[in-house]
């Protein structure tokens, strides 16, 4: 007991000493006060002051190892390298289970690496042993082989051993990293450590400098590898080396003979090239190269362009060969959809049940359960229908189909629930707890220590990208975060918010008014176009928040009288919503007032709009967006009127 004692005493000495003899006990008012204060001065770049005031914080608070974090940040702005290395070992020496101590040890371990490599092994090599699973771990694997590579390096003979483990913790490095900090660095110092390396090790290099654009080495590499283990990745880096018969010659020959030895994100990456070189339609070309894994996507791209009449039969081929494949369950909902339109109700009704049985979690799902609604809707089966839509609702609550789901329910004949929502602001995404050094650090907006507080909470993560006016990065970290949701939160929880923010309220609401556009649909628009950047630009030059073509652009700023520059507009917020505005109103009045017809002509073109809606057969609108031809463009209709549901689901009354 006195030997612990004794222990615990010491420690506070050492950080009293280390605190600069500050005052052991301090009211918490104070210790936020300093603590503000000193966060202010470094943001600014007074990094001597902040040093200083970051001191002071009391060993007491639980925000003392928080500032002797910042302490070591300021040192390391300044130049000290002593003082940066001494601060991260008194972190992770004194509060070992702390959320930064590991990152602690790595800066340390990384600051060492030239000037003791032995410490700095060590502080590695702990990271490995306690934190397997983290990228602290990932990178110190790499720093380790960087140590020992280093210790080597003029010895005439290294045993097998010692090259077995300097190799091992680049190979794994790559495995875990392949596009990650150090993972180029790692590929030239394996190479320059031995050239005693082997054909999957090759492959695995080439694949970081694909991913790093170092094409040209890429190539070299992938000549040292077999054609039936790199064809695929060869192909995606001869696209970029413009090499366009090289790319035909190895998707042709990689789906007739090795298709199964390649990954199969990489084949279908491969195969897409090949198709933008060769035109949409070589699909059936390749489907006669085609023998294993990546004939299934061929076929799911033959059914998608096959006429209405031949879809059932061509997505009924594709399930029965592969019922259990990457495409199955897509196909089986084509297969439904198909039997509607054809008006074999029975069938259909059978096959969509099948459906739900087989794949309840998939991205067809809330489709079938919405059309299997519809059919019972139109057999007068009240206490079934009902139970479909409400199914959509409650199980997939955020997506197009609770949507079109929650107008069936209340009867609505049009596309609009409402044109109003009261807009909230995105806030912390989690309800405080008392004492929380989350909440803390929060209040006192100390952003970049929350995320490392996130402990792969992307939606903690998304918060603080929010807060430095990152929004559209904000926005794709939450929605990809939502998607991993299995069962979805109520419309209340307030990360909701972090996936649909409501941004520009003031400028959109003024010329939705000025237009007579609906508001939050406006809203939703705008949020699939662009995310909220204001700064977006395309491929093809669409710029700005409503992605505006310049030649659209001056056409509407002429017909409105609207006296605009418009090529300098664009990037401007309020300019580029006010031209985006009377853009769809231009649409919209020339499609009868549709909405469904005018968004889906904000993607696909007015022409073609037309075109869609003279040519295909159609008794409703649920019928006419399922058939739009262009995928892009059915697609978009369904993710911008999913945006509009969610905002008014979100921040109204309904449900």
């Amino acid at each position: 007991m006195k030997k612990r004692i004794a222990v615990i005493t010491a420690s506070v000495v050492v950080l009293a000493l280390a605190g600069g003899f500050f005052a052991l006990y301090q009211p918490e008012s104070k210790t936020e006060e300093i603590y503000k204060s000193a966060l202010k001065d470094f943001n600014k770049g007074d990094y001597q002051n902040s040093y200083y005031l970051f001191s002071k914080i009391t060993i007491f608070s639980n925000l003392k190892p928080v500032s002797i974090y910042h302490r070591a940040e300021c040192a390391k702005l300044l130049g000290d390298d002593k003082s940066e290395i001494k601060h991260y070992e008194l972190l992770f020496n004194n509060y070992p289970k702390h959320k930064l101590s590991l990152k602690a040890r790595y800066l340390a371990g990384q600051k060492l690496v030239e000037e003791k490599p032995q410490i700095a092994k060590r502080y590695f090599e702990y990271i490995v042993q306690n934190a397997p699973n983290t990228d602290y771990a990932i990178a110190s694997e790499y720093y380790i082989g960087v140590i020992l590579k280093n210790r080597h390096k003029n010895d005439k003979i290294i045993s097998s051993a010692v090259k077995n483990d300097i190799q091992n913790c680049f190979r794994h490095y790559l495995k875990s990293a392949p596009s990650g900090k150090h993972a180029y660095n790692a590929v030239n110092n394996w190479l320059e450590f031995t050239q005693e390396i082997s054909k999957d090790d090759y492959l695995l290099m080439a694949k970081t400098c694909y991913l790093f654009g170092e094409n040209e080495k890429a190539k070299e590499l992938l000549a040292k590898t077999d054609i039936a283990e790199n064809w695929a990745i060869d192909a995606k880096n001869s696209y970029v080396l413009k090499d366009y018969s090289r790319v035909k010659y190895l998707v042709e020959t990689g789906l007739q003979k090795y298709s199964n030895y390649v990954d199969e994100d990489d084949l279908i990456d491969a195969i897409d090239l090949y198709l933008k070189i060769s035109g949409a339609g070589s699909y059936e070309k390749l489907l006669n190269f085609a023998t294993g894994k990546g004939t299934d996507y061929l076929l799911s791209l033959k059914c998608s362009n096959v006429a209405q009449k031949d879809k059932a039969a061509c997505f009924s081929n594709l399930y029965f060969k592969y019922p259990n494949g990457r495409f199955s369950a897509d196909a089986m909902a084509n297969v439904f959809l198909a039997k509607i339109k054809a008006g074999d109700i029975v069938s259909a009704q059978k096959i969509g049940k099948d459906h739900l049985n087989k794949f309840p979690d998939t991205n067809s799902a809330p489709m079938v359960m919405y059309w299997l609604g519809k059919l019972a809707e139109k057999n007068n089966n009240y206490s079934e229908y009902t139970y479909y839509y409400k199914s959509v609702i409650d199980k997939y609550p955020d997506t197009y189909y609770a949507y079109r789901a929650y107008l069936k329910l209340r009867r609505m004949q049009g596309p609009i629930i409402t044109s109003n929502i009261n807009p909230q602001p995105v806030v912390y995404p989690y309800k405080y707890t008392k004492n929380n050094i989350v909440v803390k650090l929060v209040n006192l907006e100390d952003y970049d220590i929350v995320n490392e507080f996130a402990e792969g909470d992307d939606f903690i993560k998304s918060w603080v990208l929010y807060k430095k006016g990152d929004y559209s990065h904000s926005i794709l970290v939450a929605r990809d975060a939502m998607e991993l949701v299995k069962d979805k939160p109520d419309k209340y929880d307030l990360r909701w918010r972090l996936v649909y923010p409501v941004l520009y309220y003031d400028y959109l609401k003024k010329y939705a008014g000025e237009t007579g556009n609906n508001l939050p649909l406006m809203i939703g628009l705008v949020r699939e176009e662009s995310y909220f950047d204001p700064l977006a630009q395309s491929s093809v030059g669409a710029s700005g928040l409503m992605q505006i073509m310049p030649v659209t652009a001056e056409e509407i700023n002429s017909k409105f009288s609207l006296g605009m520059l418009y090529h300098n507009s664009l990037f401007n917020p309020e300019q580029n919503i006010k031209i985006g505005n009377y853009y769809y109103e231009f649409l919209r009045k020339n499609l009868e007032g549709y909405d469904i017809s005018a968004v889906a002509a904000y993607n696909g073109g007015i022409g073609s709009l037309k075109n869609w809606r003279s040519s295909i057969i159609y008794n409703d609108t649920d019928e006419f967006v399922e058939q739009i031809p262009y995928p892009e463009t059915k697609n978009y209709v369904k993710k911008v009127f999913r945006s509009y549901w969610n905002y008014i689901r979100i921040y109204t009354g309904n449900n």
